[in-house]
């Protein structure tokens, strides 16, 4: 069942019809909050955002996609969250699920891999939160820059600006070693 349908049934009345939407954008929830700044809040950031999004599904505006309307209500709480606490938390980017180029038992392959994680995700943690925010969601969480801006409540040309100022600062810092 896509989007659209499970919506429909949502609305309906049918709660599989929305556990499959919960389903289907839970890990992507959870990688946004985590990424965003809600560190280890973020299952309750998630749970809030689905309770909120099912709250709200009637005012969802038909034919737009559910995605970065989701992603909108977890990266708005995970701002509650991070603002009310006063601070903001540790960002850790899991990048275990992506391949790497080297073999897998070549050891020094590895320890020089996991050295450049560490080294740019140092960097991308010391990043303004605006360009952190921009970075993450273009780049660790793949959206569009239209995604993103819809995300983010932003401007499409200040998700242009913030990712170029936040590409540019994490040249600077860890160099195109990483390229």
């Amino acid at each position: 069942m896509d989007d659209d349908e499970a919506i429909t049934r949502s609305l309906d009345g049918d709660l599989a019809a929305y556990e499959a939407l919960v389903a289907r954008y839970s890990a992507l929830a959870h990688r946004t909050a985590y990424l965003l700044g809600a560190g280890d809040e973020a299952e309750d950031v998630v749970q809030e955002a689905f309770v909120k999004a099912f709250r709200h599904l009637s005012g969802f505006r038909r034919g737009a996609a559910f995605r970065p309307w989701l992603l909108r209500i977890v990266a708005n709480e995970t701002h509650n969250l991070t603002r009310s606490r006063g601070r903001r938390a540790a960002l850790a980017l899991r990048l275990g699920a992506e391949a790497d180029e080297r073999a897998p038992d070549d050891p020094e392959g590895a320890a020089v891999a996991t050295d450049r994680r560490a080294r740019l995700l140092a960097a991308v943690r010391a990043l303004p939160e605006r360009e952190r925010q921009a970075v993450v969601c273009r780049y660790f969480l793949q959206l569009t820059e239209a995604e993103t801006a819809q995300v983010l409540d932003w401007p499409v040309g200040t998700v242009k600006s913030s990712t170029h100022r936040g590409l540019a600062r994490l040249r600077e810092e860890v160099g195109n070693e990483l390229a």
